[in-house]
Parts: structure tokens; C-alpha cells; sequence
């Protein structure tokens, strides 16, 4: 098929272009309570297709770019006619001209081995195991369940001489956990491991049955006011994007991020813990075939790379990195038990969880929270709280414990102070 698109090319000469191949052959378990109810092989194959069409407009050089799909089973000239059309779509996009990657052909990465990590489907029956491990009670269960594991090879061809090539290993899933008594409540939570983590998904599988039993008790919503916020679990890696996506080359070039290197990102006279945040490559190579590796964000809350695809960088004038969707951050100065002192509302699950990248507001409705007083906790459910990151990020305290999300290793938890909070 890539013979095929070239040809295509070829007879429209067209002469840049990027070529991206993927190949996904997966696992998929489906689960009612304990027992499997379905399971699904496949092995499906992708091609998309970015041509370039370069142009003057006002005196100024253009670089138009046009993303299609090349499915298998297209004739020759259904593939020419799509190159064609997707070309002349091209110039009608007018953005200044920009560079894409060069580089050459290179090995194979392979970043999943079956000898080492076991087949997909040997890897799909550790992970039920995992799952399940910690479903041992009656009054609280997980009712449903979804597994895949996908193996993923991508193959990345561009006009500037680019023939790189990896395989990795996604492991993703979710389940409900459910609580009938004292009132009928569910969970949903998902998971997403690179490898098989199955002491990872143990704990998220038993703090989510430990969760939805205590969201069946919660009946009241916290009284208004202002409170020491604690974070846990996967929005503590929300809070995080943040930085994340300031720090790229797509918001800092129409000036929607005003971040520069080197800039105290943190602000002047941290009380807290001072962010030290690393960019991790997840993968060898970007979608245009940029190689990619692990680099520092943050150190001490300064920031020391703004990251992103070839066109913004080539705007920046900065060396493309790819652009990132996975952090790591160390472990913080104090416990999640040091942190639970004193009054704090500790939000373990939101209905729904915002987090704004442009204005640093996050909020969110609570589903359930443990209020403390200063001498007992109480479960409470409604509500919702409303902060803005920019105002507390000097403060932030970070915890010990660590823990593995989508995207994000770090602190399990981070402790925000003087957090609006709006309940009864």
C-alpha cells in the first residue's frame, strides 16, 4: 500500500509529504461482574496521508497541509483522485511557510517484547487477574468490565528522507464498581499502563471499591466556605496538564501562553514545593517522525523547554521536539497523612473535573469528599469547588506516595490551600 501512495503522489507531483502507517492488533475481554461475556480479536491497518501544497499569498510564501485516510482495498486511481482532492484542499489553508522534519532511514525500535511481557493474550490474563484481585466483598463489587491490549507498530515516511518505525504496548481499559446499600451508587474509573502494571491496577481497583462504598454513606454536601483542598488519583494529573500545555509551541506562538524559557513560571517565594516536572517520551519518534526523548519542563518552577511539532517551533524559531502528552514529577516533602491534618476537604471523585489551560481555573461538581474538622471525617457528596491554580501554585505540597495515570507518574496527592467551596 505505501507503493501504492507513492504512486499516487507521483502521478499528482506532489513532492512533500508525510506518510503514517499503523498497525493494531489487540485483545479485547469484556466482563459482567466476574464472569466474561464477550472476547474480540483484531487486526486492523491504517494509513493516513499529509500533503503539502506550498503557494504565494500577498507577496508571502505559504505552506497549505491536507490529512487524509488511504484505506486497503482502494484502487490506484480512487487513491489519485483522494491525493488530488486532499492537494487542492491544501490551498486553501494559508499558513507561513515552515520546514518539516529531514532525517534518514533508521532500525526498528521495538519497545514491546512477548518474550519478556508475554503475549497479548497472556498479558490480558494477568491484568483480569489484577482486576479482580481485590473484588472480595459483598456489599461493594465491580459490576462490568472492559480490557485491551493492543500492540501497535507505526510507520513514519516523509518526503525529507524520514523512514522510522516503532512497536509498543498499550494496556487500557475501565469498570464500574458498585454499592447497593446504605443507597445504590456506581463508580467509573478507567485505567492506562504501557506495560503490565498489575500492582498498579490492584490499588486503583481497591481504592475505587473503597470510594463507592463511602460515596454510598455521604449524604450532605460540605458547608461553603474556604478550605485546604487535597487532590488525589488522576486529578492531581490534571492539575499538572496545565503546565503541560502552556509549555507548547501551539499556545505560546498566537501568544495564548505568555511562558518563555527560562521563566519563574511558579512565581517568586515558593512556600510549598517547587515544581520539578519532566517531559517523558512515550514513544521514539512524533507523528512526523521527530525523535523523541525524556527533557526538563520545570526545575525549581523554571521553565526549560517549550515543546511542540515542527510548523510552531519552526515559527519560535526552536528546535522541534514533538510534542508531549506524559509527565513525570518526584515525590513531594510530606506524607498523605502529614498533609491530612487539621480542616481539609479531601475530593476523591468529581462528576466532572475542568481544568483551563488558558486562565488557570479548575472546578469541579463533588460526587464524594471527606471533610475533616479538625477532629472527625465525614463522607459528603455535592457541591463543587472553584479555584484558580495561578493563586495557589506557590503553595502547593506535594505528596510522598506515588502513583501511575495516563500520561502522568507522580505525587498520588497534592494539598491546595484557601479553595472556594460551594455546598450547603
Amino acid at each position: 500500500m505505501i507503493d501504492k501512495i507513492l504512486s499516487g503522489l507521483n502521478r499528482n507531483n506532489i513532492s512533500t509529504y508525510l506518510i503514517n502507517e499503523e498497525i493494531v492488533e489487540s485483545v479485547e475481554l469484556f466482563f459482567i461482574k466476574k464472569q466474561l461475556d464477550t472476547r474480540r480479536k483484531k487486526d486492523v491497518h491504517h494509513y493516513s496521508l499529509t500533503v503539502y501544497n506550498d503557494f504565494e499569498k500577498d507577496g508571502r510564501k505559504m505552506r497549505g497541509a491536507s490529512k487524509i485516510g488511504i484505506y486497503n482495498g482502494m484502487t490506484d486511481d480512487e487513491i489519485s483522485k483522494a491525493i488530488h482532492e486532499a492537494y487542492y484542499a491544501a490551498s486553501f489553508v494559508c499558513n507561513p511557510y515552515y520546514e518539516i522534519p529531514a532525517g534518514k532511514k533508521e532500525e526498528p525500535v521495538v519497545l514491546y517484547n512477548p518474550e519478556e511481557a508475554g503475549t497479548l493474550a497472556g498479558v490480558a490474563g494477568k491484568m483480569t487477574e489484577a482486576l479482580f484481585a481485590e473484588d472480595k466483598l459483598n456489599d461493594v463489587f465491580i459490576n462490568s468490565a472492559e480490557i485491551f491490549v493492543e500492540k501497535t507498530t507505526s510507520h513514519i515516511i516523509n518526503s525529507n528522507g524520514i523512514d522510522v518505525s516503532y512497536q509498543k504496548l498499550a494496556i487500557k481499559g475501565e469498570f464500574v464498581a458498585q454499592c447497593i446499600e446504605p443507597q445504590d451508587v456506581e463508580t467509573y474509573m478507567s485505567f492506562s499502563y504501557d506495560k503490565p502494571d498489575t500492582e498498579a491496577l490492584k490499588e486503583k481497583v481497591k481504592k475505587t471499591l473503597e470510594m463507592t462504598k463511602a460515596r454510598a454513606a455521604a449524604k450532605t454536601a460540605p458547608p461553603t466556605g474556604e478550605y485546604k483542598v487535597l487532590l488525589s488519583g488522576r486529578y492531581v494529573k490534571e492539575i499538572f496538564t496545565y503546565y503541560l500545555m502552556r509549555s507548547s509551541a501551539g499556545l505560546i506562538y498566537p501568544k495564548y501562553s505568555n511562558y518563555e524559557l527560562g521563566m519563574n513560571v511558579q512565581g517568586e517565594n515558593v512556600t510549598g514545593d517547587a515544581l520539578n516536572i519532566t517531559l517523558k517520551a512515550k514513544v521514539p519518534y512524533s507523528i512526523e517522525g521527530i525523535p523523541m526523548k525524556d527533557r526538563p519542563l520545570l526545575e525549581n518552577g523554571v521553565l526549560k523547554t517549550i515543546h511542540g511539532n515542527s510548523r510552531f517551533s519552526y515559527y519560535l524559531g526552536i528546535e522541534p521536539t514533538g510534542t508531549y502528552d506524559c509527565i513525570f514529577i518526584p515525590k513531594g516533602t510530606k506524607t498523605f497523612d502529614e498533609m491530612k491534618t487539621g480542616e481539609y476537604l479531601h475530593v476523591v471523585s468529581f462528576s466532572d473535573f475542568q481544568m483551563d489551560e488558558l486562565s488557570g481555573y479548575f472546578s469541579g461538581e463533588i460526587r464524594l469528599a471527606f471533610l475533616c474538622d479538625g477532629k472527625s471525617v465525614t463522607p459528603v457528596t455535592g457541591g463543587s469547588i472553584n479555584g484558580n491554580l495561578l493563586e495557589c501554585q506557590k503553595d502547593i505540597v506535594l505528596s510522598k506516595e506515588m502513583q501511575v495515570e495516563e500520561g502522568y507518574e507522580g505525587p498520588f496527592a497534592i494539598s491546595l490551600p484557601k479553595v472556594s467551596v460551594a455546598g450547603k
